[in-house]
């Protein structure tokens, strides 16, 4: 034991508690040490011609160094794509190609994907994909030889390590955030690319983060954020980002969610805020009873959630476990977090995602454009001009109809009730016309979900001769169950109005969806266009 003077303690606590290290898989990153890094990235791109308005490329799986190129970014005023590393040398390619990137940094093992000629004007920088990484992802097979030996020969890259070993650090300031430049998943096409405008007279969206730390995640000095979603999507990106530029939260990146080891995590070190998904959530209320309780997680008091809509069985089986901590995101990669509601609230307005968040309105327009009233389905519109103006890229056609003054629709339809609390209806495009009705599979899908048979469902409409579309529902059924039409039909009656029954139950092992939780219904639609 030793003795430490009262100035001694309270620079102990405030190192731990405002300095905002960053962890991965529970070893610390020093702020300080990833700013220096930072800058000498900065400084790397710089030389390697980047400058305001030029976009790098990402492809690192949950990585500390992740967020060290995104400061980077901010001092040469450069945008970044985030690449959904899943994706193939020819998946990939045509948003390199799109998106103009000047520079590709990604872990060694992503990088040996690209067996195929890289474009010569594209520098291509390899990070060595840590242990702790490796250690999660099975598939990565361990040899005698260097990482670096791993890369095909078929196009030239440099180690970052060794770059910046000689890079000194950037001396200018940080210029404004240009921030992150998406893209869609492509699941109806080629992926089309979101990038934000830049505009001088909106505050600095790094600001506009830093204040969505309190505002939206609701964090405080010394709290610790826990993440274990795939960074490349919007959201939990941006969470981590809103972190990043408050300064003074803890940071814990896990490359993969593991359910026993999030409970673990938790414990140890005492996780106050988390990002959690609908599938993450069903595989810990899979955990046996023995499991969960040796784990004390008390600590957890905010856990946000987006994506797709959570089964009401989940929902109260969480609450009932963690407690009323839980809120929910409706949010879009284009516009940002658009709504927010919590445990209590979706309890008293059942279906509802919430208000708009703070700064923010929605309105509600028929196919004329005009208001509707309350309680009334049409396009929803949005306006948060925090987060600023988009345009697509790699996108064909017109886009009328999709601004409306300084309002953005996405296409999804819902309705506000007498308190401005939203309810969605379904996606326009995943809306089924069938004898010339209007139907929307979310409504359909929210009754079937509670079926013992059905543990997990998608509905859409495919080509039918006569009705126009028709109804089919895709199941995943529960353990030893069985199902078929009549059952669910038989469900159905008096609930819900016969034109809107599903025609054709189709069974799968499993249905196909993201890491972010929406289910590809292209793919299951696909077997019948």
């Amino acid at each position: 034991l030793h003795v430490r003077s009262r100035r001694q303690r309270q620079m102990c606590i405030r190192d731990r508690y405002m300095a905002g290290h960053f962890y991965l898989s529970g070893t610390r990153v020093d702020r300080s040490d990833m700013t220096t890094r930072a800058k000498k990235i900065a400084r790397l791109l710089s030389d390697k011609g980047v400058t305001t308005g030029d976009v790098i490329a990402i492809l690192l799986r949950n990585d500390t160094t992740l967020y060290e190129i995104v400061e980077a970014c901010r001092y040469v005023g450069a945008y970044y794509v985030t690449l959904n590393w899943h994706g193939t040398q020819a998946e990939l390619m045509p948003i390199l190609t799109d998106s103009g990137a000047k520079v590709l940094i990604g872990h060694t093992d992503l990088l040996a994907k690209f067996t195929q000629p890289m474009p010569r004007e594209l520098s291509i920088v390899s990070v060595k994909t840590p242990q702790a990484v490796l250690s999660r992802y099975t598939q990565t097979k361990t040899t005698n030889k260097t990482e670096e030996s791993v890369i095909p020969a078929a196009f030239e890259h440099e180690s970052l390590a060794t770059l910046l070993s000689t890079t000194p650090p950037i001396q200018s300031e940080p210029q404004r955030f240009r921030g992150m430049f998406s893209y869609t998943s492509g699941s109806t096409g080629r992926p089309k690319g979101i990038k934000r405008e830049y505009d001088e007279q909106r505050p600095d969206p790094y600001i506009v983060f830093a204040g969505l730390a309190k505002a939206l995640m609701q964090l405080d000095k010394g709290d610790r954020f826990y993440n274990a979603a795939p960074l490349y999507h919007s959201a939990p990106h941006a969470l981590t980002l809103c972190c990043l530029a408050a300064g003074n939260i803890e940071v814990y990146l896990e490359p993969k969610f593991e359910p026993e080891q999030f409970l673990a995590d938790v414990q140890k070190y005492q996780i106050t805020h988390t990002y959690i998904v609908p599938t993450m959530m069903v595989r810990l209320l899979k955990l046996p009873q023995n499991v969960r309780e040796q784990y004390d997680v008390s600590s957890l008091r905010y856990a946000l959630s987006t994506g797709s809509a959570w089964p009401v069985e989940v929902k109260k089986g969480m609450i009932d476990w963690f407690g009323p901590i839980f809120y929910e995101s409706y949010g879009a990669s284009e516009l940002g977090f658009m709504t927010l509601i919590s445990s209590p609230e979706a309890a008293s307005k059942p279906g509802s995602v919430g208000k708009a968040i703070p700064g923010g309105s929605i309105i509600i327009l028929d196919d004329d454009m005009q208001p509707l009233p309350t309680g009334e389905t049409g396009s929803i519109y949005v306006n948060l001009p925090m987060f600023g103006p988009f345009k697509y890229t790699n996108t064909q056609g017109t886009l009328d109809g999709l601004h409306y003054q300084n309002y953005t629709t996405l296409g999804d339809m819902g309705y506000l009730d007498d308190e401005d609390y939203l309810y969605i209806n379904d996606r326009k495009k995943d809306m089924i016309i069938s004898g010339g009705a209007n139907i929307f599979p979310a409504e359909i899908e929210a009754l079937l979900i509670h079926m013992p048979q059905i543990e997990d469902c998608a509905v859409f409409g495919v080509p039918h001769a006569e009705f126009g579309e028709m109804i089919v529902l895709a199941v995943q059924c529960a353990p030893d169950s069985y199902l078929d039409i009549e059952q669910v039909h038989a469900f159905l009656d008096g609930k819900l109005g016969r034109f809107k029954w599903p025609k054709k139950l189709d069974i799968h092992n499993q249905l196909p969806r993201e890491d972010s939780g929406k289910i590809f219904k292209q793919r299951l639609r696909a077997a019948y266009v």
